[in-house]
């Protein structure tokens, strides 16, 4: 007996088994109604996590994930300051939002979901030093190690020192970048004097 064919159920499910975040039009290209994912939302098979952008409920909601979802929101932001420091294993603080840059003159973006701080930067602080990590399947743009080194000690208000002091000591531990490295960054973004006596103190004994 022939199987019978897959529902627009059936392919929902499958779509965000494979693709964990999506947006609506990826969905409807893939051949799933508005009316198939509204009713999925409402039986909570799926999860409406912003406007147009819809995640299976088998997802963890955790800190990348967070990311992924931000970057399929606003694909022009770099994910920065805690956030990046966190992401790269450099700090156990994590943020209760995401924070993320934009340009100094980018259009303001709305993200309902989930909660974000953003911060502008001008050149060269947002264009230099961008990674780029795959989330769920979503491309994210992420700061580097020494980048988000040199971000955090440059921003005080926004990054405690101690916070900064901690995670230069964890990528030196974890040799997430070398001295070299983290000090040409600090020098190329601003924070090379406020760093150098920290780096110096913390490679002087080897």
């Amino acid at each position: 007996m022939a199987m019978a064919a897959p529902t627009q159920n059936d392919r929902l499910l499958s779509y965000l088994r494979e693709h964990p975040i999506a947006r609506a039009y990826e969905l409807r290209k893939a051949g799933i109604s508005a009316t198939a994912i509204s009713r999925a939302v409402s039986t909570r098979e799926i999860i409406r996590i912003g406007r147009g952008l819809y995640q299976s409920v088998e997802a963890a909601s955790d800190l990348h994930t967070n990311f992924a979802e931000v970057a399929k929101q606003i694909p022009r932001a770099v994910i920065c300051l805690v956030s990046a420091l966190a992401f790269h294993g450099l700090t156990d603080q994590l943020p209760r939002k995401v924070w993320y840059a934009i340009g100094a003159k980018d259009w303001e973006p709305k993200v309902s979901y989930p909660p974000v701080r953003m911060v502008r930067l001008r050149e060269p602080y947002f264009s230099e030093g961008i990674e780029t990590h795959r989330i769920e399947g979503v491309p994210v743009q992420i700061y580097s190690v020494p980048k988000s080194l040199a971000d955090s000690f440059r921003n005080p208000k926004l990054v405690d020192r101690s916070v900064a002091i901690e995670s230069l000591k964890a990528a030196l531990a974890q040799r997430k970048a070398s001295p070299a490295a983290i000090m040409k960054a600090a020098i190329a973004f601003g924070a090379g004097k406020v760093m150098a006596p920290y780096l110096e103190a913390l490679t002087s004994n080897g």
